[in-house]
């Protein structure tokens, strides 16, 4: 009876373990853990650990050097140098879609990109018009964004209940949108400082190194990355936000392998013949011979070699995009004490977000892809309705990350700064929940 028992224990204890790994990997985990640490943020920066938050992120973390302070703050740390990698990320995937995926043609792009238009221009639009001629007017930016993290971790819970279609064209209306947010970012915020032109021409200067190691067949993505790091500080001296450094790196990324994939595969094809040949003696010990290490250690070289340097780069910074960065900036810029006086009538900050994000970006997206079909442009995704369309655009409300991003940059008021907070976690969790509910009973169309 033990040993029965220990069985099942051990038969359960495996398949937990097993379900609990499938759930971290799936796509849906992220957009989740975000909304943990979003809610642990307001939380503890609600509780008695609040001055100890507010005090955390504004601690000075580098190293001194004589008189000189070397670093900067946690604050700064984690949205200026760890958002680059993340903004790195979506570069790359951004180059990816445009060369591979489903931004790689007119036809392909047209239909979602002029969404993404649309859920940008028209919630720009009702911010502006709420607050126009105010101090606030330029936070436009701020509900122009879709957190992709979230939107599709909301639509992939949904599973059959929507078609693939449509998961399809919401990652790439968010691609896209996360390119527009970047020209937003490298245009309508600069440094309140101004721009620096010796540091701007030194950082097109690099960017000409990079295009230069791309154009010559450097393949290595160390010496990518180390030029990448000098390119970064230029654009941070030069006034313009750096995480756009992180973009213009992703884009100088090679696409081509070192090894063709038909070498790879003449080489596999040979291998294990090769092998045989040489264990000679038909040793039974664990043992190699020297010939043969070489053989497996340059599998293992050309293994590398034979890779996408992109989408190996990619593959490598999204769990640590998804399950460090994006959580920490979060527990980082969601926090906002509202046990004291927060102005929430600072201006029209709060109803232009709110409206924006809720009511703009479904409205936006549907009206430009309702037109773009009509005047023939791009056809509509066979399988998904109108309404899937909306339902889509609704949980483009969601804008959580890139929308706090923008707004630390949009306001210097830390009062401004609460208020637009307050207004994108209470905009992203409505957009959220109507987005699902709605399309979870959207029917598809007859002919699907």
């Amino acid at each position: 009876m033990n040993t029965q028992n220990q069985y099942i224990h051990d038969i359960t204890k495996h398949s937990f373990r097993e379900v609990f790994a499938t759930f971290i990997k799936a796509e849906s985990f992220s957009g989740i853990l975000l909304f943990f640490c979003a809610v642990c943020a307001m939380v503890v920066a609600n509780s008695p650990l609040s001055e100890w938050y507010f005090w955390l992120w504004h601690e000075n973390l580098g190293f001194s050097f004589g008189t000189h302070f070397y670093g900067f703050r946690i604050h700064d740390w984690i949205n200026d140098v760890l958002m680059a990698i993340f903004f790195l990320m979506v570069g790359l995937e951004i180059k990816r879609e445009v060369l591979f995926g489903d931004l790689s043609g007119f036809k392909k792009a047209a239909f979602p990109v002029i969404g993404a238009l649309g859920g940008m221009v028209v919630p720009a639009c009702i911010y502006f018009a709420l607050n126009v001629g105010t101090a606030s007017w330029h936070g436009f930016g701020i509900p122009m964004a879709t957190d992709i993290a979230f939107a599709l971790g909301v639509i992939l819970l949904l599973g059959k209940r929507v078609p693939m279609a449509l998961k399809v064209f919401l990652v790439t209306l968010a691609v896209a949108d996360d390119l527009g947010a970047i020209v937003v970012i490298a245009t309508a915020y600069p440094s309140p400082e101004g721009l620096h032109l010796s540091w701007l021409l030194g950082a097109v200067c690099v960017i000409g190194v990079l295009i230069a190691l791309n154009k010559t067949g450097v393949r290595h993505l160390g010496i990518y990355l180390s030029v990448g790091v000098v390119l970064w500080f230029c654009v941070h001296h030069s006034g313009i936000h750096a995480t756009i450094a992180a973009v213009a790196l992703a884009f100088c990324v090679p696409i081509q392998p070192k090894i063709q994939s038909k070498d790879f595969i003449t080489l596999l094809e040979a291998l294990p013949q090769n092998f045989k040949n040489l264990d000679v003696n038909h040793r039974t010990n664990a043992l190699l011979t020297n010939e043969q290490v070489h053989l497996v250690s340059t599998l293992a070289k050309d293994s590398l070699d034979v890779q996408n340097p992109l989408l190996r780069l990619e593959h490598a910074l999204q769990p640590i995009c998804a399950y460090l960065i994006m959580p920490l900036f979060a527990f980082a810029n969601a926090g906002v004490d509202i046990r004291g006086e927060v102005h929430m009538n600072i201006d029209h900050i709060m109803l232009g977000v709110f409206l924006g994000l809720v009511v703009g970006k479904p409205l936006g997206i549907l009206l430009f892809t309702f037109v773009c079909e009509k005047l023939g442009i791009a056809a509509r995704p066979q399988g998904v309705s109108w309404g899937h369309i909306f339902g889509a655009g609704m949980l483009g409300g969601i804008g959580f990350t890139m929308s706090i991003f923008v707004s630390n940059l949009a306001f210097e008021s830390a009062q401004s700064q609460d208020v637009a907070k307050i207004s994108i976690l209470l905009a992203s969790s409505v957009a959220g929940i109507l987005g699902a509910t709605f399309l979870g009973f959207v029917k598809r169309p007859a002919n699907a």
